[in-house]
């Protein structure tokens, strides 16, 4: 009797040990898959918000007339960012010097080159309608001479962005549904182990609330567990990451990375809980002499 004892001992251990390492690996590839599609989305919206719109501004404008340009293009939801670039700048420009490997102004006697603002376009300009339309009421500014912006290339850029996200969402949403069914199955393993000791308290009076209670308690702490062992090799492997590739900067992302952290340990315990819960439950419902065929 002893010895059957222990060696049930034994195998509720090993189980415990078994599913929180399980749990444990299964958060790390979750948290390591939400942070290279936050990463990869971050740097979408980046792109998106890169694309620049040129506003050539007419000859003879005052600085009023100029700067009131300036603060109605800025006011637009299309417009994440406006710079002023007068013409004496565009002429000493060592870029453009290079382009046409000639002195302009001492050819023409004059810098022939208009003030500008390099508009900086926002992710709305994905909407070509209200690109547009804010093209037209950017060109009919009082002392706008013309906008010019790159139309194809945003349209391709956009759709190419979009796809992309669209995949990466499903990949995503398929990662995380084969996770949760690699978690459930996982705890109503561990769960399975103990089957023999819930029909036991079952058989001597036990509620359902009294047998469900220390094993929610242990679950809970199993996904802290299994939480904290996965912030670990996260951390661990953004680390070794970052020192192999430094230019990539991942340990600046302090912030981002904190909250996949935080995340991978409220939902391990959350998801811990739950499960177990529900295979407790199915237990608990059971009639003692089914538990043994199950």
């Amino acid at each position: 009797m002893k010895k059957h004892d222990a060696a049930l001992r034994r195998r509720v251990r090993r189980s415990y040990l078994v599913s929180t390492v399980s749990i444990a690996l299964v958060l790390f590839l979750l948290g390591t898959v939400g942070y290279m599609m936050q990463s990869i989305l971050s740097a979408s919206q980046t792109m998106r918000e890169s694309v620049t719109m040129i506003v050539e501004l007419k000859e003879g404008l005052s600085e009023a007339q100029r700067d009131s340009v300036g603060v109605k293009l800025q006011n637009s939801d299309m417009v994440v960012g406006v710079s002023f670039v007068s013409k004496e700048d565009k002429l000493a420009d060592e870029e453009f010097q290079k382009a046409f490997a000639v002195d302009i102004k001492g050819l023409m006697g004059t810098n022939p080159l208009p003030d500008s603002f390099d508009v900086t376009l926002s992710a709305h300009s994905a909407d070509k309608e209200a690109l547009t339309k804010f093209v037209e009421e950017s060109s009919a500014f009082k002392g706008v001479a013309k906008v010019t912006y790159p139309e194809m290339f945003i349209a391709k850029m956009h759709s190419v962005l979009d796809t992309l996200q669209l995949i990466l969402l499903l990949f995503g949403g398929t990662m995380l549904v084969i996770s949760l069914i690699l978690l459930n199955n996982t705890i109503r393993l561990a769960i399975f182990s103990k089957r023999q000791i819930i029909n036991t308290m079952k058989l001597v009076g036990a509620t359902k609330w009294f047998i469900m209670k220390p094993f929610l308690a242990s679950s809970a702490k199993q996904g802290l567990c299994a939480g904290v062992i996965a912030t670990l090799l996260f951390v661990a492997s953004l680390y070794g990451l970052d020192s192999g590739i430094p230019e990539l900067g991942i340990l600046s992302q302090i912030e981002t990375i904190g909250i996949i952290a935080g995340t991978m340990i409220v939902a391990g315990m959350v998801v811990a809980v739950l499960f177990t819960a529900f295979a407790v439950n199915k237990f608990v419902n059971m009639k003692s002499n089914k538990i043994y065929l199950y």
